[in-house]
């Protein structure tokens, strides 16, 4: 017991010293990211409904990615049928579509 004491102690000591120094490196990595990207492609735009839809159309195309169907924003099923009033389809379309496009932007590399 007295051998695992002297063991683990020392361990524990290090292990608690080396993780603030870890999240730091961390944060400043991804700070760093933010920075060397002016334009985040994954922001919705201003509006929830048309934030939602965008978001929608970025996982809709995500999905249509790792299924291997066919990459086009008008047969995705939330595109047909969007989830909102009548009056608000035209709009949460149009964002879709961006949210969809700038996906497939994305995962392309362009």
């Amino acid at each position: 017991m007295k051998k695992l004491i002297r063991i683990a102690t020392p361990l524990i000591a290090v292990a608690m010293l080396t993780s603030p120094m870890i999240a730091l490196a961390q944060s400043s990595q991804t700070g760093s990211a933010t920075q060397n990207n002016s334009t985040d492609w994954s922001a919705p735009p201003a509006g929830t409904e048309q934030a939602q839809a965008y978001r929608d159309g970025i996982e809709a195309a995500q999905l249509d990615k790792a299924a291997n169907r066919k990459v086009d924003p008008t047969t995705s099923y939330l595109y047909v049928h969007p989830k909102v009033k009548k009056e608000a389809r035209d709009a949460y379309r149009q964002s879709f579509v961006q949210g969809y496009q700038a996906a497939v932007k994305h995962s392309s590399g362009m």
